[in-house]
């Protein structure tokens, strides 16, 4: 007879199951290189800044460079250099030869942009009111402008200026003397020494002031010859 009997299936061992399998370590994943296109804009960005760095610095040298240049104590004839060989109409319409103005006395010439205007009538009244004091030291005062002799002689009345006014209406004066802008000119002035014996009759700069305020040109000037 067959046993009715059934064999209980063999048990493999857990222990060898229940073992914890070694972990596989993950290959780590290579960085991707930023794209050539966020690297071009990076790039980009950062040369940016450093033009930007750059061109500011370029700014402010130019701009010291410029202001330099500008300087109205460096702008116009050195000092030491002779009057201009120039000839003008005075207000009563006669020639005058300007590098002959120091031959007998030293000489101050100032510049105004218009004939009577404000800031004008305050330099040249300036002028009128010492003018005594620049003729006790020798020196002569002429004033100059681009204005015709007719609307000189006319401010001239008006305000009872002692001196003589030139006018310079194509500025070649006003230009050699550094002080036309633009077709515009600068309130200045120049004071010139009176010529030498072997200068022939030209007398040479020894003091300017352009860019100078209506009323401090009168008293510089005088000053400076005082001194």
């Amino acid at each position: 007879k067959e046993s009715k009997e059934t064999k209980a299936p063999s048990r493999r061992s857990t222990r060898i199951s229940s073992k914890s399998q070694p972990e596989a370590k993950e290959t780590p994943k290579p960085k991707r290189a930023p794209s050539t296109k966020k690297r071009a804009v990076e790039d980009g960005s950062e040369g940016a800044k450093a033009t930007k760095k750059v061109c500011s610095k370029l700014r402010t040298l130019l701009g010291f460079f410029f202001a330099v240049k500008a300087d109205p104590a460096e702008a116009g004839p050195a000092l030491g250099s002779f009057l201009p060989e120039i000839t003008l109409k005075s207000n009563k319409e006669v020639d005058v030869e300007v590098a002959l103005l120091a031959k007998e006395k030293g000489v101050v010439l100032f510049l105004v942009p218009k004939a009577d205007t404000p800031g004008c009538t305050n330099q040249a009244c300036g002028f009128r009111d010492i003018y005594a004091e620049f003729t006790s030291a020798e020196y002569d005062v002429y004033c100059v402008s681009a204005d015709p002799p007719a609307a000189q002689s006319k401010w001239q009345e008006k305000k009872s200026l002692p001196y003589s006014l030139l006018s310079d209406p194509e500025r070649k004066l006003i230009s050699a003397l550094g002080a036309n802008d633009k077709g515009k000119t600068k309130r200045s002035h120049f004071v010139f020494a009176k010529a030498e014996e072997d200068a022939e009759g030209k007398g040479k700069l020894v003091d300017k002031h352009i860019g100078v305020k209506p009323v401090d040109s009168p008293k510089i000037a005088l000053e400076f010859i005082q001194s």
